[in-house]
């Protein structure tokens, strides 16, 4: 019964997010929210403006022991809601099509936990990460002073994953979601009239060029040692004047790699040919680097905790061959506090994730709290 107003709780929590859905950095209404929660489950400190717009709650037994950290996201994406909801998102063209009110409302339902059950040893610490779908979220996180100063043994954090099996389990040891990072070229020549381009330096040729040579990429066994993707999301030239011949153009490609040796290799690869070839054609160019992200590795250990976690709750356990191709900045955790992400299961036919049909399945939100519940229990009664 106690387990049931706590589920209907967090239920009723998770649709009062997705109706207050803010995007990475504006999360001042949703910090609120989970705030107002936490202060219910009385922990021992909390870190207001974590990472510029999240929090933690830290909950201490006073007891030498680990310190685990479990982190949730909170940001939203900008995209409309596609399908009719009671909880529908009130802000024009933003929506938790991600499922990240899901993942805030079981970090809520582990802090009610550790207020009914306490504490065994050591420290539990709650990260409400903002800023994840831009990737600078968990590096302002983590460098925080009072986070510093906790110096968390352990970490875990989970990511609802469509298309499996409803409260299944997907592990994998090593790298478990890709390192990425969005490439963005421009090119500057000069424009002139169409009617006489060659006054000019038009950089159509380049700009086609530039985007074989990308494609390409992604079949050179020779130059990679795994799977690397470079997948170009946008291309423009010049003014839409038919009197005039180009003189800029600009590129954007997100490239994709399932670990970080190869993402350096990639990146060092499509700026030597993006330059070479803006030289052979006479142009200007200029570059940068946008929504960065390491990859995602997994401990051995904390995987083989996980794996008991699922045991204890009767959750299928998948062990993923190859890792998830999308990007998480989690990696940021794992790259300096071993640990571990893990996915659960929303449904063999749940809508995909960032598709405008998503909305996070709330069946699952209980199993995902009893499994972070269970892996606390398994590394503090050490």
């Amino acid at each position: 019964m106690v387990m049931d107003t706590l589920l209907a709780e967090l239920i009723a929590l998770r649709r009062e997010l997705h109706r207050h859905a803010e995007l990475a950095d504006h999360e001042f209404g949703t910090r609120q929210i989970i705030r107002s929660f936490l202060v219910r489950t009385q922990p021992g400190e909390i870190f207001d403006d974590l990472g510029g717009t999240g929090l933690a709650a830290v909950y201490d037994s006073g007891k030498p022991g680990k310190t685990l950290l479990f982190r949730a996201d909170i940001d939203a994406l900008p995209i409309d809601e596609g399908v009719v909801l009671p909880h529908a998102s009130g802000t024009a063209g933003v929506a938790h099509k991600c499922g990240h009110d899901g993942h805030a409302a079981v970090l809520c339902g582990l802090a009610a936990l550790l207020k009914r059950q306490g504490v065994p040893r050591g420290k539990v610490v709650l990260v409400f990460q903002p800023a994840e779908e831009t990737g600078t979220g968990a590096a302002r996180v983590l460098a925080d002073d009072r986070l510093i100063r906790l110096a968390p043994d352990w970490a875990f954090a989970f990511h609802n994953l469509p298309g499996y099996e409803t409260g299944s389990v997907v592990v994998k040891s090593g790298p478990f979601a890709s390192a990425s990072r969005g490439m963005i070229v421009r090119l500057t020549g000069r424009v002139a009239h169409a009617a006489t381009p060659e006054n000019g330096v038009n950089p159509a040729l380049a700009l086609a060029e530039i985007i074989q040579c990308f494609q390409r990429l992604n079949s050179a066994p020779e130059l990679f040692t795994g799977f690397v993707l470079t997948t170009i999301i946008h291309a423009s030239l010049g003014e839409r004047a038919f009197g005039t011949s180009a003189g800029q153009a600009e590129i954007l490609a997100t490239l994709r790699s399932h670990d970080n040796r190869n993402m350096a290799r990639l990146g060092e690869e499509c700026l030597s040919a993006a330059q070479a070839i803006a030289r052979r054609h006479g142009l200007g160019i200029t570059t940068a680097w946008a929504d960065e992200f390491t990859e995602t590795r997994n401990h051995p250990e904390a995987v083989s905790v996980i794996e008991r976690a699922a045991g204890a709750n009767s959750c299928p356990v998948h062990h993923l061959a190859e890792p998830m191709r999308w990007s998480e900045d989690f990696g940021q955790f794992t790259a300096r506090i071993p640990g571990a992400m893990f996915g659960l299961g929303a449904g063999r036919d749940h809508a995909a994730l960032h598709a405008g049909e998503y909305d996070f399945p709330d069946e699952i939100i209980g199993i995902g709290v009893r499994l972070l519940a269970r892996i606390g229990t398994i590394l503090l009664a050490v």
